[in-house]
């Protein structure tokens, strides 16, 4: 159960794995409504949202069980409107289930219509699974933003343009791993002092290396030797001894998430960017530990978990997609990977 991507049911096959075996779980199950892939036992075709939320919840339960005790859960869920599907032109009206293209079926708009919501309602999927989630025993830590500067383009003349998406962090305890220092930010300015600026961690205004390093800025020192391969944990040494940290060239990450899409060229289906998910595993997973995903798709939570020194385990329920995934692995890591 490591570095293997399973076929078949998520339900079903998740009951194979070991309690407490994955220290990390980032995956993006399909949204409701958006797609028909073509496959029986799909998830997303529901008849109604509570359906779908509570075939979600089913899941989870079963990855509760799979999580390490300090274990965390990153969900990216999209919306979907009734009787329209989801924002942007995410499917192709002129296809129809069974075409084929290349090794893969094109795919049907199933144009989803929820009889005791109005037409043109935003049916807040997101939410009504994060909602549900909690309410079964997970705790519901924080909503991110995942903002797309390069959106689908929409010809809608009554709303916006939809340009975001939701990450939802979960956690199976109120204690949790969680390595804020791996993913922190570049800090651009600060308050504190008017003739300081910094970017990239590099001070502007004449103050050298030595004049950071006697001030006490901790977090500039944290930086620095993270760079120069030394391991330290003094970020917050000043602050636990009640000492202002009024300047500093980095910063805790911010809930919102700008990352563009990028398309796979050999899926003909949503694939989120690596970028989006690598603050994930490098915030919820140690070194070594295992990263699951129920709904591998092309691959890109196990790629990116190699790429940063993390095993995987995943489940998908389309064998062509488990062939795609175990060549696009061998293609970018090399048969060692």
């Amino acid at each position: 159960m490591i570095n293997k991507i399973l076929c078949g049911d998520a339900i079903a096959l998740i009951k194979d794995v070991p309690d407490e075996h994955v220290n990390c779980v980032v995956t993006s199950p399909p949204y409701y409504g958006l797609r028909d892939y073509g496959h029986d036992g799909q998830i997303g075709l529901e008849k109604s949202p509570k359906e779908y939320v509570e075939k979600l919840v089913e899941l989870f339960r079963e990855i509760h069980r799979i999580l390490k005790k300090d274990g965390t859960v990153w969900l990216n869920l999209g919306d979907s409107y009734n009787g329209s599907g989801g924002p942007g032109s995410q499917w192709d009206n002129k296809n129809t289930k069974g075409i084929k293209s290349g090794n893969f079926k094109k795919f049907n708009n199933p144009n989803k219509s929820v009889g005791n919501l109005k037409p043109k309602d935003l049916i807040g999927i997101p939410w009504r699974v994060a909602f549900a989630l909690q309410a079964d025993g997970w705790y519901l830590r924080q909503d991110i933003i995942w903002h797309k500067p390069n959106p689908m383009p929409e010809s809608v003349k009554d709303r916006c343009t939809k340009a975001h998406e939701y990450i939802f962090l979960l956690s199976k305890s109120a204690k949790y791993y969680y390595d804020a220092e791996a993913i922190v930010e570049d800090a651009t300015g600060f308050d504190g002092r008017k003739d300081t600026y910094f970017k990239g961690g590099v001070k502007y205004d004449g103050f050298n290396e030595q004049t950071m390093l006697s001030r006490g800025h901790e977090r500039w020192r944290y930086k620095n030797l993270k760079e120069k391969g030394q391991q330290t944990h003094i970020m917050h040494e000043k602050r636990a001894n009640g000492l202002q940290d009024e300047l500093s060239p980095i910063r805790n990450k911010r809930s919102v998430w700008t990352v563009t899409t990028k398309p796979y060229k050999e899926a003909h289906f949503a694939t989120y960017p690596q970028d989006l998910i690598k603050p994930c595993i490098l915030a919820g997973c140690p070194e070594n530990g295992i990263v699951f995903d129920p709904f591998m798709g092309s691959g890109t939570t196990a790629v990116v978990a190699r790429k940063l020194n993390r095993n995987y385990l995943g489940i998908e329920l389309n064998p062509e997609y488990v062939k795609l995934s175990e060549e696009r692995i061998y293609n970018e890591l090399g048969m060692f990977n």
